[in-house]
Parts: structure tokens; sequence; C-alpha cells
């Protein structure tokens, strides 16, 4: 039997899937909280905007949602991006373990979580392979991603 809450994580990933950032971000509450190894703390707009980024970038994504549940105000999903990496054009396959909050039917805090080393192998190649478990790393990925959100967003106000 679906929940309000498992409807919107098949929501969220449909809109993933079909690249529809707009879509994907009105699936989170106004004060939404996310966090990834890559984008450690979003909060508001900020969260929607990063999907919109990500979802408006050129390459083809390919997302698949393999397992999801939710119910009670809390939800779970697994699911799996593969793409091209654009700054290296090195193929990337993520699996991805995401959990949720819920109120009033829409996600207000959502955590995901990957082996940034493995990410950082597949996308970054001999550099990721043997400093991808870095913090150096980490931070330089951070810090690049933070400033092409941060123009991101700039560019839609």
């Amino acid at each position: 039997m679906s929940t309000p809450e498992d409807a919107t994580i098949v929501r969220f990933y449909g809109a993933f899937a079909a690249g529809d950032g707009d879509a994907m971000a009105a699936c989170y509450a106004p004060a939404v909280h996310f966090s990834d190894p890559v984008f450690p703390d979003l909060r508001g707009e900020r969260a929607g905007d990063m999907w919109r980024m990500l979802t408006g970038a050129p390459g083809e994504v390919r997302i698949e949602l393999l397992e999801h549940e939710g119910a009670d105000g809390r939800g779970t999903a697994r699911w799996r991006a593969t793409y091209t990496f654009s700054q290296t054009g090195r193929p990337v396959v993520n699996d991805v373990r995401a959990t949720f909050r819920f109120e009033d039917g829409l996600i207000s805090d959502h955590h995901d979580e990957f082996s940034f080393h493995r990410w950082a192998k597949q996308a970054l190649g001999p550099v990721g392979l043997m400093l991808g478990w870095t913090p150096i790393v980490r931070g330089g990925v951070q810090r690049k991603a933070g400033a092409r959100l941060e123009e991101f967003s700039q560019s839609r106000a």
C-alpha cells in the first residue's frame, strides 16, 4: 500500500529521471535541509537550485530508483546515477542511499550517502584513486561544486 511519503519519493526520483529539476524542488518543503558528501549543507531554495543545476547540465544521466519506502513522516531510498563526469569525461556509476523526513507531505530533510572515495576514483581517475579519501580532495570538490551552485543561483535571481 502506497503512503504519501512513498508517493513523494517516487515522484521525486521520477522527476530526476526525467531531468525535471523544478518538479524535484517542488517535492521539498520551503525550509528543507539537504546534505551529501559533495553538498554537505544546503537549505531552502539552494537545495532545489542544486537539482535544477544538475538536471540542466549537459550530458545524459540515467537515474534508477532501486528501493524505496516511506511512512509515518520518514522514508528511505536506494538509487543509482549513471553519467559522464563533465570535468574529466570519465564514466561514473554512483550508488546512493537516501533518508528523508517529511512535513505536510513534502521532504523537509534529505540526506544522501555514498562512498566519496569510490566516486572520486571513477570521476577523477588516478588522483581520485590515490587521494580521493583525503579531506583535501573532498574539500576541493565541495568548494568547486559550491561555487558552481552559487553562480547558478545568482543567474536565477
